[in-house]
């Protein structure tokens, strides 16, 4: 998090804006606080830090410094190894899949499907009295498109089991008239 004057489209001062192009030329995935719209956290966070000046670059929420040390840790090939380690698309992935025995991503939730066919496999699910979980695709477009090209299947919904891709609602529907759903969303 970099607490900073400005944003970083448009810094306010010359500090901020040299921070900003550095974490920038590490591609450093990161938020910002303009610290100039909130003058209680302004000060507070002087007091917090004990560090006097901005802007201030925090990482697993400790201080790491202000310009002058996170250019010395940028110079020295140490900044990297100070920042949160960002994880891969494959590897948000995975666990996604994962998040529970029966996931779907779909368009929208349980509640409020955003599709037909969401709204439809969430009924044969429901129907089945089988327990999911659901990712919102609409939500997030790495995931929305990464997940397309890590399953080799094109289209919403896509259900997995146990990590497993399954397919889509005409998958479901065939294993449905075959009566094996249920056993299918089992994992058995």
């Amino acid at each position: 998090m970099l607490f900073m004057k400005g944003t970083t489209e448009e810094p306010r001062c010359g500090f901020s804006k040299q921070l900003v192009q550095i974490l920038n030329d590490h591609n450093v995935s990161y938020s910002t606080f303009n610290i100039l719209t909130d003058d209680e956290v302004r000060q507070g966070l002087k007091t917090f830090s004990n560090w006097p000046t901005y802007p201030q670059l925090y990482a697993n929420g400790e201080l790491l410094g202000g310009l002058d040390i996170v250019k010395e840790l940028a110079e020295s090939g140490e900044l990297e190894s100070q920042l949160p380690k960002t994880e891969s698309l494959n590897d948000r992935l995975k666990k996604l899949l994962n998040q529970d025995k029966v996931m779907v991503f779909m368009k929208g939730d349980p509640v409020q499907p955003r599709c037909g066919f969401s709204k439809t496999t969430v009924q044969l699910l429901n129907d089945a009295g089988v327990k999911y979980s659901t990712f919102n695709i609409l939500s997030d477009e790495d995931v929305r498109q990464g997940l397309k090209t890590y399953s080799n299947w094109p289209t919403y919904p896509q259900i997995y089991v146990n990590g497993d891709l399954i397919g889509g609602l005409d998958i479901l529907k065939e294993l449905q008239e075959a009566g094996e759903l249920e056993e299918t969303l089992k994992g058995q």
